[in-house]
Parts: C-alpha cells; structure tokens; sequence
C-alpha cells in the first residue's frame, strides 16, 4: 500500500512514510553531451539547476539559458566573416579592354 491508498483509507501504518510531494525538486536525469562552444556547453550546464528547484523556480533559469544562448547566436553573427566577392572586372585599368569586356 502506498502513501495515497493509506491516507485514503485512514491506514496509520504511512506514518513512517514519506508523504509524495509533486512539486518537490527531482531530477529529470535527462543526461547532457558537450557542443564543443563554451558559451553553449556553459548555458546547458545551467539547466542542471532546474533539478534541484521547485516548478516555480525554473521560469528563471530557463529565461537566463535563453539569454545567453541568444547572446551567443549574436555573437557569431557580429563576427567578420570573409570578405565578399568581388563584383569588378578582372581586367586592370592598364590592361587594354578585351572583346568581352565590350560586350553589352
């Protein structure tokens, strides 16, 4: 007999046991790998924290991954990336034009 049947039936032999509480802290046991990128591996890591929090308390934690995985994207996009292609003539000013460089 569990906890609920005994509690439901007025059974005093759950006195000895632990009440079940749906919104205390467990762990989803939900296993993590690495990315490679530091930032990212850094704000997964953070979702660990939730594990130990009540329901209530993982709107922040999942807010601040959110935020720093944000950032990180950001901060790719900042970064210079090669230079574009050029769309000029390959033809020198010194170099005397060439039919196709004519051509309309």
């Amino acid at each position: 007999m569990d906890v609920e049947e005994a509690a439901a039936t007025g059974d005093d032999g759950a006195a000895g046991m632990v009440a079940y509480d749906p919104a205390a802290p467990a762990p989803l046991g939900v296993e993590r790998s690495t990315t490679g990128n530091a930032e990212v591996d850094a704000g997964l890591e953070r979702l660990s924290d939730v594990d130990h929090l009540t329901a209530d308390g993982h709107i922040e934690v999942y807010e601040d991954v959110h935020r720093r995985l944000r950032e990180t994207l950001t901060a790719l996009d900042a970064r210079p990336g090669p230079p574009a292609p050029s769309t000029t003539p390959a033809t020198s000013p010194s170099s005397p034009p060439t039919p196709y460089d004519l051509r309309s």
